[in-house]
């Protein structure tokens, strides 16, 4: 596996993401203007929310005069409404809130301050809406302006690892390509049958991708991953049937014990649906 990273202008707020991406691929100079087939993009998360304008101006920041305790009730009021399912502050040292949105763990909600500017002042970036829709369009837009039969895309973000410092990406959605590969009913070297082992192909391009963009002012929103023999490329958006099967329920998660006695409450993005 390859996987180089692409650089971008600056996105502004509301600016056209498909042709924010022709110009990643027009201006680098290796692709000269084109990608090859059997390839994956990747796609930070956050040039997606600029994108649609998922942006909000912090009105209760330290530089305004605020206090520090009311900068951070501000932003906590905000992860709870962007929030399926999230757990108190005062429960975190680090007055992090621990947060489940879009099937996703993840630290209050997805909601970012770095590399955030709305007319030149601080604000919170939001997860993008309707990611999958989202992507769905950008596979559609990108197979047939560059005439590619195998190509996948990935939407990204990072995320922190329990009990390991650092963060790591992590693929929030994905399409154009099998999400996981099923190894159960296969043999390992020594002749034993696989009981459990399924390989999350979208999270691990989207760790190798998000390590080669960066987390800071690289303005490399973008990552190409290509020489994927492990990647089962498909020819249609995924059903829901194919997004289920990467997913998992609390009660059957490994993770159980740890999950379902958090002290969890419902967040403003709760749905029976969901």
């Amino acid at each position: 596996m390859q996987v180089r990273s692409l650089k971008s202008r600056i996105v502004k707020p509301l600016d056209d993401l498909f042709a924010i991406i022709d110009e990643a691929i027009s201006n680098d100079s290796q692709l000269k203007g084109q990608l090859s087939d059997g390839c994956v993009l990747a796609i930070s998360s956050k040039i997606i929310s600029y994108c649609q304008g998922r942006l909000v101006a912090k009105q209760k920041s330290e530089d305004k005069g605020f206090s520090r305790e009311e900068a951070r009730d501000e932003k906590h009021a905000l992860v709870q409404k962007e929030a399926e399912l999230y757990i108190d502050p005062h429960s975190s040292k680090y007055d992090l809130m621990l947060t489940i949105k879009d099937s996703t763990l993840a630290m209050n909600a997805g909601i970012d301050e770095s590399n955030a500017n709305l007319n030149g002042e601080e604000c919170f970036i939001l997860w993008p809406e309707k990611m999958q829709e989202t992507l769905n369009e950008v596979w559609r837009y990108v197979r047939q302006k560059y005439g590619l039969k195998n190509f996948g895309v990935i939407t990204t973000d990072s995320r922190s690892f329990p009990l390991r410092w650092g963060v790591v990406g992590t693929t929030i959605v994905y399409c154009g390509f099998k999400g996981l590969n099923n190894h159960i009913g296969e043999e390992d070297i020594f002749g034993r049958e696989i009981k459990m082992v399924q390989v999350n192909v979208s999270e691990a391009l989207g760790v190798s991708a998000t390590f080669m963009m960066g987390e800071v002012g690289e303005i490399t929103p973008f990552a190409l991953l290509s020489d994927l023999d492990k990647v089962q490329f498909v020819d249609h958006e995924p059903t829901i049937k194919e997004l289920e099967t990467s997913k998992i329920a609390m009660k059957d998660d490994a993770y159980e014990p740890l999950l379902t006695k958090a002290a969890w409450k419902k967040g403003g993005s709760w749905s029976l649906n969901k």
